[in-house]
């Protein structure tokens, strides 16, 4: 897409209703990410999307846990923005390599318990929500809870919206994620 379509916004130009978000994401990241700039030209998405992923970091489920709901997310809707940006997260969190390069391309994952909140995920979004007793079943027995489940649907929403219009946007990503592409 053309920047012209969807520019690159700075505080100055950004609708006034996006600038305390974007102030906000420059003061805790230290930089403006472009994808921010770029959905600041609709507030309401990008204040919407940040509430949601405030949100799903408060919920029960564990950190690589939310990471992989995540990054299955970002591969399945080919975000290569969210990719870059979790796996530095992933990374942080100190996940194992062979985590981090299975989430990147869709494949199995070492961890079972993470392998299985990465099949709940891609279930809930294949059947739109209407899993299957086993699939259900399968989930709760290694640890998860009926809570987490709903947790993902929390996190597979805030995430469509993310991925969506990061990919309409086109946002390139930003030198400080190069490193993690």
């Amino acid at each position: 897409m053309s920047a012209s379509v969807f520019p690159d916004h700075t505080l100055e130009s950004a609708p006034a209703a996006a600038r305390p978000t974007m102030e906000a994401v420059t003061r805790k990241q230290g930089y403006l990410p472009t994808a921010v700039a770029r959905l600041a030209l609709s507030p309401e998405l990008l204040n919407g999307f940040l509430k949601m992923s405030a949100l799903f970091e408060t919920t029960t489920l564990d950190p690589l846990s939310r990471e992989t709901v995540i990054m299955t997310m970002a591969d399945r809707n080919g975000c290569h923005i969210c990719v870059a940006m979790h796996t530095a997260r992933l990374t942080a969190l100190g996940a194992d390599a062979g985590v981090i390069a299975a989430l990147r391309d869709g494949s199995l994952l070492p961890d079972e318990r993470l392998e299985a909140v990465r099949q709940f995920t891609l279930a809930a979004i294949e059947t739109s929500g209407a899993v299957d007793d086993e699939t259900l079943q399968s989930f709760l027995a290694h640890g998860y809870t009926s809570r987490n489940a709903l947790e993902v649907v929390l996190g597979i929403g805030a995430y469509t919206m993310s991925t969506l219009a990061n990919r309409m946007t086109a946002a390139p990503i930003d030198p400080q994620l190069a490193q993690f592409a």
